[in-house]
């Protein structure tokens, strides 16, 4: 049996099948994203979602979905599943699956009466276009297939409406038609791999509800227009391809392009193939030159910390160091630009978040090991020091380096951190004066520019910054560490914030640390009682107060919980490199067990990947973005540490 593949049992009962999602994307940030039996849940969700740049920066949904129905003997049976409002579900397709699978790509079993049917569906990667490969399996007559396009053009955060604005010409092309809704669209190509009938038949289907939207307290209801629908015979064993995409496509060749498509994909058939395929859906090329990485799907675009956090699992990790120098070399610019303009950058967002620079030096620490400090010192050494000297002479406004040795951060009135959840303007979680990850992050920084200083002969810049961390490193530890054995998560002045929570594992996982190894071990030790969870680390122990766990209900109420208590998988990254850090071969087999419960995740949820956050009490439910870029790196960076234990 297939590492992903689901039967009949499970694929029939819409309670356990409409939480398990699928997502294919391409280099140009487009995406398909339904759920295993091809019924939206969310408004995200679609057969083909694209950038529209004419339009804004966000994604909209193009072709939402495509009902198909078999014909034999002038009976029709329809595989399409939509819901409506009352839980009320029409057609009732999903009772024809027989299995689904998703070891290389989506493909659906059904089973009608003596006709079985195979549907496969390839994103291409550089390309606005869904491929679907249907495939007459069996059948004892003549038999008919008719497809349905339910069409959309809205933004992804919008929802449409039965309007007389729509556009309902469409043009003839080779096998298909071409249209589109509204003007400022491209045109939506639908076209198949040999000539088939379409009837025009232009209608709205109203009050299709999307519950995961009406979970979460958005409007979940809307109306999608068909325009017709598509007829072709199919003969037992012959395959027909369908596209629909923004540009027109050879039909001679969608078959080709397939296949091509097809060779280039990694097999899921272990929890890292997953995670790896996951990883390189987060790759962003929005031009020939550029390369970049999501920080998630469906939603997020590309965020500063998020990208150099996720760059080392995402690249080297995977044994990929060339795509990490792409997106440094795309990232350079941008970051030297801010430190020299302060002007923000169109397609990093967030540049000026504080504790950005500490982790591109996180970052290129990474590389430094994996490829060697030589190479890291000529590809990426004056940038170090270029980031250095704008920390050092107190040039973010948002970051200042105090006598001291520590950094000071500003974050009462703004987010800063990545515990950035706010309302009404207003962090909820205001962390602010010192802060214990961005001053671990210092500290590293400094120890490893020495390093570098040294390994370039310069041993005067070597001794200073170390004299540097020195000092850091002294009041780190009088600053931070209290008499229960961990650490202040936030020291501003007076005011000291004592909860537990999970930055502090960054003293202990990082390359440089101001603690001790007893110290560490105390740390360590509290964060396994009162942080761990099977799916990843709480942003705060339910000893604290204020303690939120559930990540549910309206906006408001999931922005308090989104840092009070929910689990992370990405901290795991830092608290699993930490025990392997303390106790080596010893701890492999722990971190081993802890990985068991995101390898189960890659068979829920969104299929094959991570979802952003879970709830920080038991069932674990996981919630937010159905793929989260960090999540997915820093567990490929801890199966890279353990195999390093492991060889």
């Amino acid at each position: 049996m297939g590492y992903l593949k689901f039967d009949k049992t499970l694929l029939i009962n819409l309670e356990e099948s409409l939480k398990r999602e699928i997502l294919r994307t391409n280099r140009g940030g487009a995406y398909h994203s339904t759920t295993v039996v091809d019924c939206n849940t969310r408004r995200y969700h679609g057969l083909l979602v694209i950038p529209v740049p004419e339009l804004d920066s966000d994604n909209h949904v193009l072709l939402s979905s495509l009902d198909e129905t078999v014909i034999q003997h002038g009976a029709e049976f329809n595989l399409g599943v939509h819901q409506y409002p009352n839980n009320h579900f029409s057609p009732n397709g999903h009772k024809y699956v027989r299995q689904f699978e998703f070891d290389d790509l989506p493909k659906t079993i059904y089973r009608v009466g003596g006709v079985v049917l195979s549907k496969e569906k390839v994103f291409t990667a550089f390309e606005n276009r869904i491929l679907i490969k249907y495939t007459l399996l069996d059948a004892h007559s003549p038999t008919t297939l008719r497809f349905k396009p339910f069409l959309a053009f809205r933004n992804v955060n919008h929802l449409t409406f039965e309007n007389g604005n729509v556009n309902r010409n469409y043009t003839e092309i080779t096998n298909g038609i071409k249209t589109k809704m509204y003007e400022g669209y491209p045109d939506l190509h639908m076209q198949f791999s040999k000539p088939v009938k379409f009837v025009f038949n232009p209608n709205w289907h109203k009050n299709v509800e999307y519950y995961k939207e009406f979970e979460r307290g958005f409007p979940c209801n809307e109306d999608l227009y068909v325009p017709g629908y598509f007829e072709v015979e199919i003969k037992k064993s012959e395959p027909i391809y369908f596209s629909g995409g923004d540009t027109f496509i050879d039909p001679e060749l969608i078959e080709e392009n397939y296949k091509a498509e097809l060779n280039t994909r990694t097999p899921r058939t272990s929890f890292f193939n997953c995670l790896k395929n996951s990883a390189q859906q987060m790759y962003y090329r929005p031009n020939e030159n550029d390369a970049y990485l999501l920080a998630g799907y469906p939603w997020f675009k590309v965020r500063a910390r998020d990208l150099f956090i996720s760059l080392p699992g995402g690249t080297l990790a995977i044994d990929d160091p060339i795509r990490f120098e792409k997106i440094m070399t795309t990232a350079m610019p941008a970051v030297r630009s801010f430190m020299k303009t302060g002007k923000m950058d169109p397609v990093i967002l967030e540049l000026d978040q504080p504790d950005v620079l500490f982790w591109i030096i996180w970052a290129l620490q990474q590389y430094a090991k994996a490829e060697g400090k030589a190479k890291c010192i000529e590809n990426y050494g004056a940038f170090i020091n270029e980031i250095l000297n704008y920390i050092i002479k107190h040039k973010n406004p948002d970051l200042h380096l105090d006598p001291n040795g520590l950094v000071y951060a500003a974050g009462k009135d703004k987010s800063i951190t990545w515990m950035n959840s706010t309302s009404d303007g207003k962090p909820i979680v205001p962390r602010s004066g010192y802060i214990v990850e961005f001053n671990a992050l210092w500290y590293n920084t400094l120890r490893f520019a020495a390093e570098l200083e040294r390994e370039k002969g310069k041993e005067k810049e070597a001794v200073k910054y170390e004299d540097m961390a020195l000092k850091t490193g002294e009041s780190f530890v009088e600053t931070f560490l209290n008499g229960y054995g961990y650490l202040y998560d936030s020291v501003d002045g007076n005011y000291i914030d004592w909860s537990v929570r999970p930055n502090m594992l960054f003293a202990v996982s990082l390359d440089y640390s101001p603690l001790d190894r007893a110290q560490k071990r105390k740390i360590l030790n509290i964060v396994t009682r009162e942080l761990v969870t099977p799916k990843g680390i709480r942003s705060l122990s339910p000893k604290s107060e204020g303690y939120r766990p559930y990540y549910v209900g309206p906006q408001y109420e999931r922005d308090l919980a989104y840092h009070q208590g929910t689990a992370w998988p990405w901290l795991f990254g830092a608290y699993l490199e930490a025990y392997l850090r303390l106790y080596q071969y010893a701890g492999v087999s722990f971190v081993e067990r802890m990985l068991i419960g995101l390898d189960e995740e890659m068979n829920t949820h969104c299929i094959g990947t991570l979802s952003e956050l879970f709830d920080g009490n038991p069932p674990f439910q996981s919630r937010g973005a159905i793929s989260f870029a960090m999540n997915v790196t820093e567990i490929l960076r801890v199966l890279k540490l353990l195999k390093s234990y492991n060889q």
